[in-house]
C-alpha cells in the first residue's frame, strides 16, 4: 500500500515533501547542537534519508541527500551559518555523509520496490488460485470464458476473448464474436494456435493497446487462443507469466470438460447399446418359436401335392419364403446378442481356408444364382486355427451383401493372401460402392451403408462379422476401390504353428490296394 500512495503522489509534491522533512528534521536538532557531536547529529539526518527513501521514493530521496549535507554544514559545523569550513577535515565528513545518503537512498528504495513487487506477486498468485479453484467447478465452458475475463479485467486491468476450436477445427470466438480483429491480429492468432509446442506466446503493439495472444494448449489438442488486451501504460514483462498461467489453467479446464463430455457420450452409449441388446435378445427368443411354426406349416402346404390349386400353393410357397427370411433375421439378432453378452465360445481347429470359403459359396447357391464368384488363392496357402462354422457365417454375409448390392451378372471376386502372420482375405464386388460417408460407422449395429434403399434387410449382417472376425484376433475394414464396387477386407492370425501332415507312404506290397 505504500508503494502505491507513493506512485500517487505527483513528483513535485514528492520533492516538497523530502525538503519539508529535511527541514524538520534540521529543527528537530538545532537544540541539540550544543550537546551531541557533530558525527551524532548526522547520524539523525541520515535517519531522516532513510524514511524519505522508503517513503517518497529514490528521486526524493537523492534531493533530501544534498539538502541534508548542504544544511548540516550550514547549521551544525563551525562557523555556524555559514558553508565556509573551519577545518578541512570536514569536507571528508560532507563527502562521506553525501555517499552513505546516496547509498541508503538506493538500497532503501531497491528493498521497498522489492517488498512491493513481492507484495505483488503475492497477490498475483491468490488470484490465479483462486481463479483455479472457480475453474475447477466450472461445468460450462461459459462458466469458463466468463471467470477467465473477470480475472483478466480484475488483475490486468484488460479485456479477455477466447477464440475456440469447433468439430473442423476451425477456429470461432466463444461464446459470440466481438469486435472483428485487424488484419495482423488474425494472423497471430493464427499463428499462436498453429506454432509448435512450447511457448508459442506473441505480443504485439496496436492502437487500441497491447495485445497478447497464448495458446490453449491441453494434453491431446489445442483447444484455441486466449486473445488479452491491455492498457498502453501496462508492462508486458509483469503481465505475460501471470497471463501465461492463466492460459494453462483455462486450457485444463477445457480438456476436462472435454474429456467429461466424451465420457457422458460413452456412457450413454454404453446404456443404449445394453438396453437394445437386451430388448433384441428377449423379443428374438419370443418370436423365433412361431415363426419356426409358421415355416413348417407353410412349407407343408407346398407339400400337399394336388389338395391345393396353383394359386394357394404359391401363396403357400411365399409365405414359406417369406418366413425363412424373417427366420434369417432373428438368427442374425439372437447371435448378435450371444456375441455382445460374450456367451460365444470359439471352436478353432486348424481349417484349410479353401474349404471354408466354398462351403459358404455352396450356402449360398439361390443368392449366386446370376452373380458369378471368382476365388483367388494363391498356391500352399498355411492352415489356420478358426471356428469353421463362424467364419462360413462371415464368408455368407460378405457374399451375400456383395450379391445384393451388385446387378445382375456382375461377378464377384474373393482374394485370399497369405503372409507371415496370417491371412488377408478381400469380398470385392462391382456394384454402386458404399456411400462415402458411412464407411466409419459401417461396422455399428444397425448402420446401412444407404438409410433409405429398397433392398431388404436390418444392418445386422457386417456387425456380425465384425464381431466374429475380432473374436478370431483380427481387423476389419470397408473401402471403394478406385476402380468401382465396394470392399470389405480382413484378417486373420495364423493362431501358432499349424500341425504337419505326415505324406502317405507307398505300400510296395500293394497290399492297402
Amino acid at each position: 500500500m505504500q508503494s502505491d500512495e507513493r506512485k500517487r503522489l505527483p513528483p513535485t509534491t514528492s520533492h516538497l515533501l523530502a525538503l519539508a522533512a529535511c527541514g524538520l528534521a534540521v529543527s528537530i536538532c538545532l537544540p541539540l547542537r550544543d550537546v551531541l557531536e557533530p558525527t551524532n547529529i548526522a547520524m539523525l539526518l541520515l535517519v531522516t534519508i532513510v524514511f524519505i527513501a522508503a517513503r517518497l521514493g529514490r528521486s526524493p530521496a537523492i534531493l533530501a541527500s544534498f539538502v541534508t549535507v548542504a544544511a548540516f554544514n550550514f547549521f551544525f559545523v563551525p562557523p555556524h551559518v555559514s558553508f565556509l569550513v573551519s577545518d578541512v577535515q570536514y569536507l571528508v565528513t560532507f563527502a562521506v555523509m553525501l555517499a552513505v545518503s546516496l547509498i541508503i537512498s538506493h538500497l532503501t528504495t531497491r528493498l521497498q520496490a522489492s517488498a512491493s513487487e513481492a507484495l505483488a506477486r503475492e497477490r498475483r498468485s491468490h488470484a490465479l488460485y483462486a481463479l483455479a479453484k472457480a475453474l475447477a467447478g466450472a461445468i460450462s465452458i461459459d462458466q469458463v470464458v466468463e471467470r477467465v475475463g473477470a480475472f483478466v479485467r480484475e488483475q490486468a486491468d484488460g479485456d479477455a476473448r477466447l477464440f475456440l476450436t469447433d468439430t473442423a477445427q476451425a477456429l470461432h470466438e466463444f461464446p459470440h464474436p466481438g469486435a472483428p480483429l485487424g488484419l495482423d491480429e488474425s494472423i497471430a492468432v493464427r499463428a499462436v494456435f498453429q506454432s509448435d509446442a512450447g511457448d508459442g506466446s506473441c505480443c504485439i503493439a496496436s492502437p487500441n493497446g497491447r495485445d497478447m495472444m497464448f495458446p490453449l494448449a491441453g494434453a491431446t489438442h489445442r483447444h484455441g487462443v486466449l486473445f488479452v488486451r491491455a492498457g498502453a501504460c501496462s508492462q508486458p514483462d509483469l503481465l505475460l507469466p501471470m497471463l501465461d498461467g492463466v492460459a494453462s489453467l483455462a486450457a485444463i479446464a477445457l480438456e476436462r470438460l472435454h474429456f467429461v463430455e466424451i465420457a457422458e457420450a460413452s456412457r450413454l452409449e454404453t446404456e443404449a447399446e445394453r438396453l437394445r441388446s437386451s430388448i433384441l435378445s428377449s423379443i428374438s427368443h419370443d418370436i423365433r418359436t412361431p415363426l419356426t411354426v409358421l415355416f413348417g406349416q407353410a412349407d407343408s402346404l407346398t407339400l400337399a401335392g394336388s389338395h391345393l390349386t396353383d394359386e394357394e400353393r404359391d401363396a403357400a410357397r411365399a409365405i414359406r419364403d417369406q418366413a425363412g427370411r424373417l427366420n434369417k433375421m432373428v438368427d442374425n439378432l439372437l447371435d448378435m446378442a450371444r456375441l455382445q453378452a460374450g456367451q460365444v465360445r470359439l471352436r478353432k481347429e486348424w481349417q484349410a481356408i479353401d474349404e471354408v470359403v466354398g462351403a459358404s459359396i455352396r450356402m449360398l447357391d439361390d443368392a449366386l444364382r446370376e452373380h458369378p464368384v471368382k476365388v483367388t488363392l494363391p498356391p500352399e496357402l498355411p492352415l489356420v486355427a478358426v471356428d469353421a462354422v463362424l467364419m462360413e457365417r462371415v464368408f455368407c454375409n460378405l457374399i451375400e451383401n456383395a450379391a445384393k448390392y451388385s446387378p445382375a451378372g456382375a461377378p464377384i471376386a474373393v482374394n485370399v493372401v497369405g503372409n507371415a502372420d496370417g491371412l488377408v482375405i478381400e469380398v470385392c464386388d462391382r456394384g454402386p460402392g458404399f456411400p462415402p460417408g458411412s464407411l466409419p460407422r459401417l461396422f455399428e449395429l444397425f448402420e446401412r451403408g444407404a438409410a433409405e434403399s429398397p433392398i431388404a434387410g436390418v444392418g445386422l449382417g457386417l456387425a456380425i462379422c465384425r464381431a466374429i472376425v475380432e473374436a478370431h484376433g483380427g481387423q476389419i475394414g470397408a473401402s471403394n476401390p478406385a476402380d468401382g464396387g465396394a470392399c470389405v477386407r480382413f484378417t486373420l492370425p495364423s493362431g501358432g504353428e499349424p500341425p504337419r501332415i505326415e505324406p502317405e507312404l507307398a505300400d510296395p506290397a500293394g497290399v492297402g490296394s
